[in-house]
């Protein structure tokens, strides 16, 4: 068992999650049951896999479960993409988004090489 609290790549994720909980304060209204639920949903999922993995037994299971982090890493930028195609967010904001997901998505991949050796 691994104290989730302590992960950079944890934190990273809490970090995400509050950025885009205020960016799509910003979506028009009508994406609400839409785009603004799967953005919400996917970076939620980003730490709470993280802490899920961390809880169980082995680390065959963390790596499980960060893998599944990692995909939701990948949902999550697709829908800002998305966003960014139908001019609900900026470039600039897509590319700010991004970089900080890149480095989530390092930071999990990272983590999942050091329980794979």
């Amino acid at each position: 068992m691994h104290n989730f609290k302590e992960l950079k790549v944890w934190k990273a994720g809490i970090e995400i999650s509050k950025i885009v909980f205020q960016l799509c304060k910003t979506l028009p209204s009508e994406e609400k049951y839409g785009l603004i639920s799967q953005m919400i949903r996917s970076a939620i999922s980003i730490p709470s896999n993280i802490a899920e993995g961390c809880g169980r037994r082995s680390d065959k299971e963390l790596y499980h479960f960060l893998s599944i982090a990692l995909g939701s890493s990948f949902e999550l930028e697709t829908q800002l993409i998305i966003a960014k195609e139908f001019n609900y967010i900026s470039q600039e904001k897509l590319e700010e988004t991004s970089t900080i997901i890149t480095d989530i998505q390092k930071m999990v991949h990272g983590l999942q090489k050091s329980l794979a050796a």
